[in-house]
């Protein structure tokens, strides 16, 4: 256990050390959520456009339900449960995490609600857009912005951001078998009247 805790933390102070000025910026920003609206919104626009009023809200409630029940395992029962130290609050650490912006997070890092959030969204939408025959996994790459940002931010540790990922993967999962029942109950089409046949 004390040596995956050490290649824990070399590996973290490797992507935090490799730090310049305007990948401080860039990195910082990305790991705010309020960037993020504007693709929420597209996302929430998008699956509307595609799936019709009814069965288009349907899918926002389970990207939110993803995300809220993500959100609270990781932060609400795990994190005081595990107790583990942010790397920023690590003693053993001090002096050598690079702190931008003055940011250093809550005390307990284990696991990475952003990890688990964002990893659940972009399942369940990549689930739910798959039952299009298109291809839905582009959020993905919003996943690996989002997860690399805390590591080079120095609040999370690998190790935090891999039990994010699959605390959000098996709640997506849940999420989306539950999503696959109540789909089967709404009635077809999205509130247009089909045409009596002519006699």
């Amino acid at each position: 256990m004390n040596k995956l805790i050490e290649i824990d933390q070399q590996w973290l102070l490797s992507i935090n050390g490799a730090h310049t000025v305007w990948l401080d910026q860039l990195f910082w920003y990305i790991s705010q959520a309020w960037v993020w609206i504007p693709l929420y919104a597209f996302i929430i626009l998008l699956l509307i456009k595609q799936f019709g009023w009814r069965k288009g809200l349907l899918c926002v409630l389970a990207l939110v339900a993803a995300v809220g029940l993500s959100d609270y395992i990781s932060s609400g029962i795990i994190k005081p449960l595990v107790c583990r130290p942010r790397p920023t609050h690590e003693p053993a650490l001090a002096g050598l995490v690079h702190v931008v912006k003055g940011y250093v997070g809550g005390l307990y890092g284990f696991v990475s609600s952003h990890a688990a959030n964002t990893f659940s969204l972009a399942m369940v939408f990549g689930l739910i857009w798959q039952e299009k025959n298109s291809h839905g996994w582009w959020l993905l790459l919003y996943v690996i912005m989002n997860c690399y940002s805390r590591m080079y931010l120095g609040v999370h540790y690998p190790g935090d951001i891999i039990g994010g990922l699959l605390v959000g993967g098996i709640i997506a999962l849940s999420v989306y078998g539950l999503y696959r029942w109540m789909s089967g109950k709404l009635p077809a089409g999205d509130a247009v009247c089909s045409q009596p046949d002519a006699p």
